[in-house]
């Protein structure tokens, strides 16, 4: 295993070398790797995962309370709109994560979605492995930089709120219309059900969805109606 690349990211973006590499090598260890190398690999990063979670919504929800007086069902959706999986998985995309995920041969070639759970979850493995190696204010400075920084754009995009409500506000704003949704299909077996809804404001389709469930493919559908409503 050639550890060069994970220690010159570690001096790239984490603040300098690792004395324990192998924690930050873990982070990025997908559960599948393990399976097609049991002789070389015998940890995965999801216990890495679960601290570095708890971390990043400490320093968020800690930033928040500190520096905005707004009352907590606001500072409740500004969190979820940092820490989402969108949110860190973009910021994992943003560090170049990809080339370092290790990763069975089927992950590999997985789905997008797949793939983007699988950057936001290394994300957290990565705050997990900085927690361990440097402690929480290492931690502190890795989230502010690649999380936080990104908070006065989503104030201004308004993209803190969730696809719906934000689609609501744009529509009612423009035209004095409250969105609907219809479910135009269902596709596949049950255990495996993809719905595809569409957006409708005054009975015109403005965007169109997928999504495991109803309510997820409503939300796909609004937030490709948003990218019409942008232009």
């Amino acid at each position: 295993m050639d550890t060069t690349q994970y220690q010159d990211f570690a001096k790239e973006n984490l603040g300098g070398e690792f004395i324990d590499l192998q924690v930050l090598i873990t982070a990025f260890t997908h559960r599948s790797y393990l399976n097609e190398h049991k002789k070389s690999a015998s940890e995965h990063n999801e216990r890495l995962e679960f601290l570095g979670d708890a971390v990043l919504e400490l320093v968020v929800t800690d930033y928040l309370f500190n520096n905005y007086t707004e009352p907590e069902g606001i500072l409740t959706n500004w969190r979820s709109s940092l820490v989402r999986t969108e949110s860190i998985g973009a910021a994992a995309a943003r560090l170049g994560f990809e080339p370092l995920l290790r990763l069975s041969r089927g992950e590999k070639h997985g789905t997008e979605r797949a793939r983007a759970q699988i950057l936001a979850n290394s994300f957290e493995a990565v705050i997990g492995a900085i927690y361990v190696e440097r402690g929480y204010e290492a931690a502190r400075v890795f989230i502010t930089d690649n999380i936080l920084s990104t908070f006065d754009e989503i104030l201004q995009t308004g993209s803190w709120m969730d696809p719906k409500s934000r689609l609501q506000e744009v529509v009612q704003g423009q035209v004095g219309a409250t969105p609907s949704y219809r479910v135009i299909s269902e596709e596949g077996p049950d255990h495996e059900k993809e719905f595809i809804v569409g957006a409708y404001v005054e009975d015109k389709l403005v965007g169109k969805g997928t999504g495991p469930s109803k309510q997820a493919a409503q939300v796909s559908a609004a937030a490709a109606a948003l990218k019409k409503y942008a232009k």
